[in-house]
């Protein structure tokens, strides 16, 4: 793209349909590559994609977990400018492919049907890894005298296993950046830009009984038996806390228990996990306080037991970027200009934003290809939409980083 051109409507969707039989090359490339979070061997998709970066004179490394596993890829280039950072972030790794024999196409094998492109990944979110190393590439080749600062590829292998490794060893490590403005996520989803998203608060509860021979002459209390009481308590819960912000609301949900072996013995511990979605008006203290209210109470009406122990598993705030936020602003401005109708939303599942809104580090998730099928049988996305998507997040990044 010539220096003339840039800011050209015409000329970046010219230059993201030129990309769009690459993504999609790639796309294919990399779904291909099994990489069940947890799962699979990342060494093979690690290759396939470092080495397809380097193929364009770019510089990937790998950061890797204690144990040696790779957990993500990252690809940095510096503009001529001085200025903040920018990180595009796709999750690398996919969901289990679930049954088998439900899928119309096997979930490795990439399978352009009506115009749309079927395999597990595809939307979540490999196309978006494809789409976003094009865009680098090229700004890269032919745009790095107009950035202030620098722009990064961070594409997390850790991501569906919940423990998001790759992000917090970017944003936690030794050497974590310090001058991050923004980052944007390649979620899925066309029509909604998601700029916030709940919080979440995840426990584990140990509840307490006393331990004796179940067929024994002396009853004992029960963990499990107690457990059930707790866990109809917490679902009884009605939680307060309007908020324009988070119209879903706060929630809780208990979403495990566990507790008890065999036949002849009176269980003294089960376990209860308890997941709380937070919000604006619902914070992380108020979560903390429900939890110890409901305990004390089933646990004086069990006073022959020990305490009920509380283990905090997980901790993010909500966050909802404000409509003037930089950010959104320019994917918002860029998508309108491609003739796109985008809304902002919040949303009710938690993101990686909201673990980023931790270490006050904005985030945008949610704006990309159409798609079906995410997490379930036949994944896939329509193939139309990738040089919009590309073209929009081209727009927005050269708008974000010269003028921030």
């Amino acid at each position: 793209m010539a220096t003339a051109e840039i800011g050209n409507r015409s000329a970046v969707l010219a230059a993201a349909r030129h990309d769009a039989a690459g993504v999609l090359e790639l796309t294919r490339g990399l779904v291909a590559v099994p990489s069940r979070g947890g799962i699979d061997d990342y060494g093979p998709i690690v290759d396939l994609l470092t080495g397809w970066l380097r193929s364009r004179q770019l510089d990937p490394r790998v950061l890797y977990a204690d144990d040696g596993t790779a957990i993500a890829v990252v690809c940095e280039i510096t503009g001529e400018h001085p200025g903040p950072r920018l990180v595009l972030d796709a999750c690398l790794d996919t969901a289990p492919f679930g049954d088998l024999t439900a899928w119309t196409h096997p979930p490795t094998t990439p399978v352009e049907h009506d115009g749309w492109l079927y395999g597990r990944g595809t939307a979540d979110s490999k196309v978006a890894v494809a789409t976003f190393c094009h865009l680098v590439a090229q700004i890269a080749a032919t745009q790095r005298h107009l950035i202030h600062g620098r722009l990064v590829l961070l594409f997390d292998l850790d991501e569906h296993t919940g423990t998001f490794g790759g992000a917090k060893s970017y944003f936690e490590g030794s050497d974590a950046p310090t001058d991050v403005a923004g980052v944007m996520i390649g979620y899925p989803g066309v029509t909604k830009l998601v700029v916030g998203g709940r919080g979440v608060h995840r426990v584990q509860l140990y509840v307490h009984g006393v331990s004796s021979h179940s067929g024994g002459r002396h009853r004992t209390p029960n963990a499990i038996a107690k457990a059930a009481q707790l866990v109809q308590a917490l679902t009884g819960e009605r939680l307060e806390g309007t908020d324009e912000r988070f119209p879903m609301g706060p929630a809780i949900t208990v979403t495990a228990i566990d507790g008890g072996q065999g036949y002849s013995v009176t269980p003294d511990l089960c376990t209860v996990n308890v997941d709380i979605r937070t919000t604006g008006t619902f914070s992380d203290h108020d979560a903390r306080q429900l939890l110890k209210r409901v305990i004390a109470g089933i646990d004086g009406d069990w006073p022959a037991t020990r305490a009920t122990t509380i283990n905090t598993v997980t901790s993010w705030p909500p966050y909802a970027l404000p409509d003037n936020h930089p950010l959104p602003t320019a994917l918002l401005s860029a998508t309108s200009d491609l003739g796109l109708t985008v809304q902002t939303k919040v949303a009710g599942p938690s993101n990686i934003g909201c673990y980023l809104a931790g270490h006050g580090v904005p985030a945008t998730a949610g704006f990309g290809v159409n798609y079906t099928g995410l997490h379930s049988t036949d994944e896939r996305i329509e193939i139309a939409g990738i040089p919009l998507v590309q073209a929009a997040y081209h727009t927005a990044v050269l708008t974000f980083l010269t003028s921030t």
